[in-house]
């Protein structure tokens, strides 16, 4: 599966975002992922955060705090995203079932210390910021309009395999 790792991020400055407030559960009777887009963070409560405004639309990267996607282990909410064209998060922490779900469903969770987290924020004082992603090397870099900074993230050799291969069936089905 041919994806992009990267693009004009979103930042939502908050830590404990929840699967309810990614995908709020009264759509989880949609069948089909598509009929989840339009819904995607309409229940988040942020300052400054409009889930129908053009920096959502726009974005392809979510930059957070720490334990996103904690609450319900369900997989709509990496769909939500997925079907939205962001197929990469960045956070300090993420929620263990919510993570392994996005490497699942072939997208990235990717995990940097709170000082590093804190330097993306700072840097979103300059506008947009765009994410660049290298999987192979495991390196990201965001660019601001006056600084660019760069990170590398750790990701274990079969949370890659399963990003590389599009998610578990795919991977499953190219080894089983």
């Amino acid at each position: 599966m041919n994806r992009t790792f990267g693009g004009p991020a979103i930042f939502l400055d908050r830590s404990d975002i929840n699967t309810d407030e990614i995908i709020p559960a009264r759509y989880l009777t949609e069948v089909t992922k598509e009929a989840l887009q339009p819904y995607l963070l309409e229940d988040l409560t942020l300052e400054g955060f409009d889930p129908r405004g053009e920096a959502l639309k726009q974005a392809a990267v979510i930059v957070t705090r720490k334990n996103f996607g904690c609450g319900s282990s369900r997989e709509h909410a990496p769909w939500a995203l997925e079907v939205n064209g962001i197929y990469t998060v960045i956070a300090e922490g993420y929620a263990r079932i919510f993570r392994q779900n996005m490497f699942n469903c072939g997208m990235l969770a990717i995990e940097l210390p709170a000082a590093d987290i804190d330097r993306l924020f700072a840097l979103q004082q300059q506008g947009v910021v765009t994410v660049a992603v290298d999987l192979d090397r495991q390196r990201l870099v965001a660019a601001g309009s006056r600084q660019e900074l760069s990170f590398d993230f750790p990701l274990s050799p079969f949370d890659k395999a399963l990003v590389k291969a599009g998610g578990w069936v795919e991977f499953a089905d190219a080894r089983y």
